[in-house]
């Protein structure tokens, strides 16, 4: 079984005691905001090795940098092949800074989008442009067809729509 695989029955078990999920993911986001921190102090430079040697490097088990791979992965300039990956496969860590930061918005990830080594990467105004970005990204838009006043109600009733549906909207805006 893959390295991946294994993580994933681990930290999204339906099994599991809810309190040693929560005591795991607790654990996690301490030790990936630790990693994150690290990396972000050197952002040019790439780290690499394999998945072991990585999780030496930053002093956390192999499971722990697996789920950090997996979430890094969309960020970085090359993916990882992070599906089959086992101990001894070489990754990378290089990360597109941009990508990066906005994934952690879409994450709604604060402690990690909102970390002080950011400030040395992106100025205010970039972090708030980024930010921005991110967030109008993910706003979903419901608009369906434009009903006109004369076009039959939607409803079904057979009624044109202004003297139906359009007529209590145009009550319920008066007030």
């Amino acid at each position: 079984m893959a390295l991946l695989e294994k993580w994933r029955e681990i930290a999204y078990s339906a099994t599991e005691d809810k309190k040693k999920l929560r005591d795991l993911w607790g654990k996690y986001f301490e030790q990936e905001k630790e990693i994150y921190i690290q990396l972000l102090k050197d952002p040019d430079t790439e780290v690499a090795g394999t998945v072991k040697e990585l999780a030496e490097k930053y002093g956390v088990d192999v499971m722990t940098m697996t789920g950090f791979l997996d979430g890094i992965n969309e960020s970085l300039v090359e993916e990882n092949p992070i599906e089959e990956m086992e101990e001894d496969t070489r990754v990378s860590l290089r990360f597109d800074k941009e990508k990066l930061y906005k994934n952690m918005v879409a994450a709604q990830a604060d402690w990690l989008y909102g970390l002080e080594e950011w400030k040395a990467i992106f100025d205010d105004e970039t972090r708030e442009r980024l930010y921005k970005e991110q967030k109008r990204s993910m706003t979903i838009v419901h608009e369906g067809p434009k009903i006109g006043r004369n076009d039959p109600c939607p409803c079904g009733s057979g009624k044109k729509y202004k003297k139906c549906c359009g007529a209590r909207k145009s009550d319920s805006e008066r007030g």
